[in-house]
């Protein structure tokens, strides 16, 4: 990897981890969609697993008093079986059709309150996440939106919500970890990034995930449910757009 491209991607390791701080998940479907520009898809896997890993297990230890961790058992035990089903499929999706997953992904939130009878406190529930929500981040790269789906008739704070929520992310991201980097790691010309740039941008991801705390203290719930919808669609509609020109090309 060249420097301006290693560079880059410690960049957008802090800005993204900042805004996953704020939002919880928006943060991770922007890296998610800036690392293929610079990297194969399956090495862009393994890096924002890598990456993601470091700044949602740091948030959820900063926010470790306010986990709820009978939600995240019930989903680590469902992540390590979708794990599993994916390895086994073993496809790894092309830049265009990735692009347009994680563009469709953001349309979840947009589905009427009324419709949703799902709430991760719920334990058969909270394993179906796992499930559901692994295989997503498995497939397309990005499952924020499908998660909050499990969140959004939860009586928790927003506190609650982002601390419990990155602490399934855990999970989510050492199965693609697993899953994607395994084959890079047996492969003698693997495309993973050098050492040195993750020795750099997992300190910033954890730096930016404090920045972005500190920002979710000022805001109230009702801010933080209206500012993640917008914005995350708004990442969605810039990656459709991508999905077409990609397929235009090809």
């Amino acid at each position: 990897m060249a420097l301006p491209a290693a560079l880059f991607v410690i960049a957008a390791a802090f800005l993204t981890a900042t805004l996953s701080g704020v939002f919880g998940m928006a943060g991770g479907l922007v890296l998610m969609g800036v690392l293929p520009l610079v990297m194969p898809v399956s090495a862009a896997f393994v890096t924002h697993g890598l990456l993601q890993l470091a700044s949602n297990g740091w948030r959820a230890a900063l926010h470790a008093r306010h986990v709820r961790w009978g939600i995240v058992g019930w989903y680590a035990a469902a992540a390590a079986v979708a794990a599993g089903v994916v390895a086994l499929i073993s496809v790894v999706p092309s830049k265009p059709v990735l692009y347009l997953l994680m563009g469709l992904v953001p349309g979840l939130l947009w589905l009427p309150q009324r419709w949703i009878r799902l709430d991760a406190a719920n334990p058969p529930q909270a394993f179906v996440s796992g499930l559901m929500v692994t295989g997503l981040n498995l497939t397309a790269g990005v499952s924020g939106p499908l998660l909050d789906i499990f969140f959004v008739r939860t009586g928790l704070t927003r506190h609650a919500i982002v601390a419990t929520k990155a602490a399934t992310q855990v999970f989510s991201h050492l199965s693609k970890i697993l899953v994607y980097g395994t084959p890079l790691l047996t492969n003698p010309n693997k495309d993973l990034p050098p050492w040195w740039m993750f020795a750099i941008a997992v300190p910033l991801s954890m730096a930016g995930t404090v920045v972005g705390g500190r920002i979710l203290d000022r805001m109230s719930d009702v801010n933080f449910r209206n500012w993640t919808r917008w914005i995350v669609s708004g990442i969605g509609a810039l990656y459709l757009v991508q999905a077409a020109q990609l397929f235009l090309r090809g």
